[in-house]
């Protein structure tokens, strides 16, 4: 079965990669607004089933989607990628010194089937003053992530500990996009090896 990454993500590609699975990339572009009262894991979900869902749509009956969406929560809230610095500013400091949670999606769309899951990961962050937040603005890394900062980057530094999947923060959970790949039926070193 051929396997599809609908993602434009490049951290997504190399932990793909490193499950062995073949595939191409097909960016899917969806709206990723939260629906009004709608739960952080739901929310997730939702993104990453209909990302998968947006590339199956345009394939045949052979191939799988595999769809992913990585949030941060604070507080019950969910933290999107930043507006512009301030934002990303503001969040840094809230995230500074206290724990979060980050909620990654993994969603498996075949002809007529649907594997989804979440991983959940707890992740406390050092006390962060506004000057060091500024100043990982300025390395350009935060613009474009989820609670504006990456761990696999400068933001590590930040990090102060993890608790589950530090793969599901980079953007990918290996061991469960691995089962669920075996789950539809999709390849990967580890399922051959069995």
């Amino acid at each position: 079965m051929k396997l599809i990454l609908a993602s434009q993500s490049p951290r997504r590609r190399e932990l793909l990669t490193q499950i062995g699975a073949e595939f191409t990339v097909q960016v899917a572009d969806i709206d990723e607004t939260p629906l009004v009262g709608e739960d952080p894991a739901a929310y997730v979900e939702r993104l990453a089933i209909e990302k998968a869902q947006a590339v199956a749509r345009l394939q045949g009956d052979d191939v799988a989607v595999l769809g992913s969406d990585t949030t941060v929560v604070l507080d019950g809230e969910i933290l999107g990628k930043p507006l512009d610095q301030a934002d990303a500013v503001r969040t840094l400091v809230n995230l500074g010194g206290r724990g979060h949670q980050v909620l990654t999606a993994i969603a498996i769309v075949t002809a007529g089937q649907v594997f989804s899951r979440v991983v959940s990961t707890d992740v406390s962050m050092m006390p962060i003053s506004v000057a060091q937040a500024e100043a990982y603005w300025m390395t350009g890394e935060p613009a474009d992530k989820a609670g504006s900062y990456g761990i696999q980057g400068k933001g590590g530094v930040l990090v102060a500990g993890v608790r589950g999947s530090y793969s599901a923060v980079v953007g990918l959970p290996l061991h469960e996009t691995a089962l669920l790949l075996a789950e539809a039926g999709v390849p990967t070193w580890l399922t051959q090896a069995t």
